[in-house]
């Protein structure tokens, strides 16, 4: 594994992928298949998906170098038990904590996080706090619709998923291999 903590000038960088278009996920995959590709440690947490067997589930259980921690219960507005969803968030954030202040992956994604702010299950100031508080060659990648203000202003790379057209809007339901 590359030790990028001796890296010189290479300082981890704090990135959103967010917006109403697909791509979000694919995004922060492609960042993480990079960083792995170097030799990077990468740790991933799901905060929304986890009903279903995605795609990227049944990778990463080959992938030596990604630790992927689905821990969401399905999409949280579709829940009939908040409650349930709130704790499970609770958790996720625990684990992302665990996973940033321990150094030992070098690239760490919070996939669907945004959806955590804007029900309200965690407390922005707490977060920001957190990411702040990162070691130095920790990069982080944030991804979800409806990104804070406060977090866009703290990012280093901002990105933004626009839909033009999805075969959803015409009523076909999410594809294997292509959506999940």
């Amino acid at each position: 594994m590359t030790d990028v903590s001796k890296t010189p000038g290479d300082a981890g960088l704090f990135i959103i992928y967010t917006g109403n278009g697909k791509g979000k996920t694919t995004a922060a995959l492609g960042a993480a298949f990079r960083a792995m590709g170097r030799g990077w440690r990468v740790g991933m947490v799901q905060f929304i998906k986890g009903k279903w067997m995605t795609g990227e589930r049944l990778l990463a259980e080959s992938m030596p170098l990604l630790d992927l921690y689905v821990m969401g219960q399905g999409f949280t507005w579709e829940s009939d038990d908040i409650s349930r969803d709130k704790k499970a968030a609770e958790k996720a954030w625990e684990k992302s904590l665990e996973l940033i202040h321990s150094g030992a992956h070098p690239l760490v994604v919070l996939d669907e996080i945004m959806y955590a702010f804007h029900y309200g299950f965690l407390a922005l100031p707490e977060v920001l706090d957190a990411l702040g508080k990162r070691p130095p060659h920790v990069s982080l990648i944030l991804t979800g619709r409806n990104a804070p203000k406060e977090l866009i202003e703290r990012a280093d790379l901002v990105s933004e998923m626009q839909s033009i057209k999805h075969p959803f809007e015409k009523g076909e339901r999410a594809r294997i291999a292509i959506d999940y």
